[in-house]
């Protein structure tokens, strides 16, 4: 399972925080209000009620009054109902449900004492008041009133506060956000910078000064690519002196080698054998010696002049008995591209050679602006061996298939330096049709 990142652990802490504290203060909110409307709505009631109480126990003092005109007199409304109850018998304003339907019996027993009262109800699925009042003689008054419309703003409120409370925790996650990517910018100038030092620009530093809270890091980081690139140029400076100081000495036995080599037919097979395999390996490690002085030397700068692309690839092919037909340049080729023409000669004849050596041989050179590929008919580059196949001293599969050990292992290493010298990469993919093809990019960006 992957793991959650920082930024979503942070975020999601901060839209839960939010949401926590919302839903607490809004059901606080709510329950305050709800008290506090239920409360005034109370006591609007009770007032009303013993207003109208006071209506019907005039109206009713007389020796044989019509109750139901006094009840009627009354100005009630929509949302109120009232009831009589004078000598055991029911009266209302109009047909209605039984009076014991609707009186709960706690309240007329409070009224039966001579006591007022007030007491919520559920009616018919409906959230209702009803005010007992004991009246004059046995009669007792009460009113019923509606609360619905207070049930519906309660829900209205409730469903405003909890839209509230999710907008809360969605900002808490904005800022959340915001601030992680904030606070984690100094990393990710870390990494970017990790990146380059990665892709061989050695000069890449941090400035402590950016970001104060993360000074020791930069530091820390400066100081690790100030060693990298020392322990770098001390190994070049090595691999350079190493390779210079062979040179001389290699080059007196391969003289001597092949003085030797030319006399081959006046020796015995046995000695004949031993000559051969003398001179052979005495050639490839003059090459691993010419390789190794041009890694050395690839720390310098590519030295980029406008060069016709299309031409030194015809020329490197000719250079190896390749026809010229072989390069095709493709529709959109500039007539020149700036390019370091010592490196890209040397990494396309390497690429060349790889496909003589390895690939079945090259089938075709394709020239575009601002990279070259080279297409042999071999068994082509595994996926898991693509990715460290540009190594140094790392042989293919092929070459280890063959087995003639002629390879020094640095040749695809070269590419990869040269084209990284002009800001590029050297890559390698399947060939449509079975093979391999290495591409190198060379950028414009030295134009």
């Amino acid at each position: 399972m992957k793991p959650i990142g920082l930024r979503t652990r942070v975020s999601a802490a901060f839209a839960l925080g939010a949401l926590i504290l919302s839903t607490c203060i809004s059901l606080m909110s709510y329950e305050s209000t709800r008290r506090t409307l239920f409360a005034e709505r109370e006591r609007t009631a009770v007032r009303a009620a013993y207003f109208d109480a006071a209506v019907v126990n005039a109206g009713i003092a007389g020796a044989d009054p019509n109750v139901s005109d006094v009840l009627r007199s009354l100005d009630t409304g929509s949302d109120r109902y009232v009831l009589l109850n004078r000598d055991g018998r029911w009266y209302s304003r109009s047909a209605e449900p039984a009076a014991d339907a609707a009186v709960p019996q706690a309240l007329r027993d409070m009224s039966a004492a001579g006591e007022a009262g007030a007491q919520r109800i559920l009616r018919d699925g409906r959230p209702e008041l009803i005010v007992g009042i004991p009246l004059a003689g046995s009669a007792t008054f009460y009113e019923i009133i509606s609360l619905a419309e207070l049930e519906r703003t309660l829900r209205t409120l409730g469903l405003v506060l909890a839209a509230a409370a999710i907008m809360v925790a969605a900002g808490g996650a904005a800022v959340g956000w915001y601030v992680t990517r904030h606070a984690l910018r100094p990393l990710a100038a870390v990494a970017a910078a990790a990146r380059e030092i990665a892709a061989g620009d050695l000069t890449t530093r941090l400035n402590p000064a950016t970001e104060p809270d993360v000074a020791p890091l930069s530091a820390a980081f400066n100081d690790m690519a100030d060693q990298l690139a020392a322990r770098l140029q001390r190994d070049r400076r090595f691999a350079a002196d190493v390779s210079h100081e062979l040179r001389s000495p290699l080059q007196t036995l391969e003289a001597a080698a092949s003085v030797i080599d030319k006399r081959r037919a006046r020796l015995d097979d046995r000695t004949a054998t031993a000559v051969g395999l003398l001179t052979a390996e005495v050639g490839r490690f003059q090459s691993l010696v010419n390789d190794l002085l041009e890694l050395a030397r690839n720390d310098q700068p590519a030295q980029c002049e406008p060069t016709d692309l299309t031409e030194l690839a015809v020329r490197v092919c000719r250079q190896r008995n390749l026809p010229a037909d072989m390069v095709e340049a493709v529709d959109g080729t500039p007539e020149t591209w700036p390019a370091d023409r010592r490196r890209i000669e040397q990494a396309l004849g390497n690429l060349i050679d790889n496909a003589i050596r390895y690939g079945g041989g090259p089938v075709a050179v394709r020239v575009g602006p601002g990279w070259l590929e080279v297409d042999d008919a071999g068994p082509g580059v595994a996926e898991p061996d693509r990715a460290n196949i540009f190594d140094r001293f790392v042989r293919g599969p092929a070459a280890n298939a063959r087995g003639d050990g002629d390879g020094t292992g640095l040749g695809l290493a070269i590419v990869a330096e040269h084209a990284a010298a002009h800001g590029g990469t050297a890559t390698v993919a399947d060939r449509p049709g079975g093979g391999a093809r290495f591409r190198i990019e060379i950028p414009g960006a030295f134009s």
